[in-house]
């Protein structure tokens, strides 16, 4: 492993921020720090780059230990929410000034900026000055003088959540490219489950300055832990139902899924349930149009679930539905 954090304690003061962390991220990985605001994200982040003192425990690369390695001298490279980019200078000096703090020689400095405007898809905006950048641009300044001096991890602190949705969502994926294509090993931090699952390889979840749970993105967002951890990953209606032969049955209805036989308990999702012409009858209580289907509310006998129709359906507060489980929304707690 390239960077291994263990039992790592934050305080401030009397409260404890982060408690008894621990991580391991390998050479290339992408590893997200999810969880709601407040929860020790940024402040377990800024543990690992030195910028806050560790109360106990140790963070260390490749078995070396960092205690007693100041911020500048652990080739790490950060990138902010706000980037943080120098107003008065242009794209080229803000890139080309990781390359001075990290004593490369100045004749490499052009080369190397052009080799990273390039891969973060700004060619031609050496000159241009930062403030007539957009939000977008200005993130991928930001991050290409993070990346000028070749760090060896690359810690993201809310990158993009200063973005509206849809450029946040396009650089998302764009950054995602970007960090397989050229194999970076990086520590995300955000708040965001869409952006943790586009851009990282593994997911820990942090709630009250604890890891809550640590894994795969697919594993833990099929297979989240508790009630607790499922609730921040978007279930809404917990069910207990009974598993046989890859069938698990609830008051909601049957589906299909991997789990063991026996006693089962299922977290819906709002798309874990469906309108469909066959199912378990309710009626709705109320309709919101987003932009990819339509959300429900609806009752079904003493208990009321989050549903979805698609997004051209007229369904109003009163209209009778029928509802079916639909697997892919479906996550199994515990």
């Amino acid at each position: 492993m390239a960077l291994a954090v263990r039992d790592l304690t934050v305080h401030y003061g009397a409260f404890a921020a982060v408690r008894d962390a621990k991580l391991d991220i390998a050479d290339g990985e992408v590893l997200a720090l999810l969880g709601p605001s407040g929860s020790g994200k940024s402040t377990l982040l800024r543990a690992i780059t030195g910028l806050e003192p560790v109360s106990s425990g140790s963070v260390s690369w490749d078995g070396a230990d960092l205690a007693a390695v100041p911020v500048h001298k652990r080739e790490f490279g950060l990138v902010f929410q706000d980037g943080q980019l120098f107003p008065h200078r242009d794209v080229a000096a803000n890139i080309a000034f990781g390359l001075r703090m990290h004593g490369v020689p100045r004749e490499r400095h052009a080369a190397r900026v052009q080799e990273l405007l390039k891969l973060v898809g700004l060619e031609g905006y050496e000159r241009r000055r930062v403030t007539e950048l957009s939000g977008g641009q200005a993130q991928r300044v930001a991050l290409a003088r993070a990346l000028a001096p070749e760090p060896r991890l690359l810690l993201l602190d809310e990158p993009l959540s200063g973005l509206d949705a849809g450029l946040r969502e396009q650089l998302a994926i764009d950054l995602a490219d970007l960090l397989r294509r050229s194999k970076i090993t990086a520590l995300l931090v955000t708040h965001d489950q869409e952006e943790a699952f586009t851009l990282a390889d593994r997911v820990a979840v942090l709630d009250a300055g604890e890891i809550r749970q640590e894994g795969a993105v697919r594993s833990v967002w099929n297979k989240p832990v508790d009630d607790h951890v499922a609730r921040f990953l978007g279930v809404t209606t917990f069910l207990d139902g009974t598993a046989a032969d890859g069938v698990v049955r609830t008051e909601l209805g049957v589906v299909e899924l991997a789990v063991d036989d026996g006693p089962v308990r299922l977290g819906f999702r709002p798309h874990g349930l469906r309108v469909a012409a066959e199912g378990v009858p309710g009626e709705v209580t109320a309709a919101v149009h987003r932009r990819e289907h339509l959300r429900l509310v609806v009752r079904c006998g003493e208990s009321t679930v989050d549903a979805v129709a698609p997004a051209g359906a007229d369904f109003r507060a009163g209209d009778p539905v029928r509802l079916e489980p639909d697997p892919d929304g479906i996550a199994v707690v515990g």
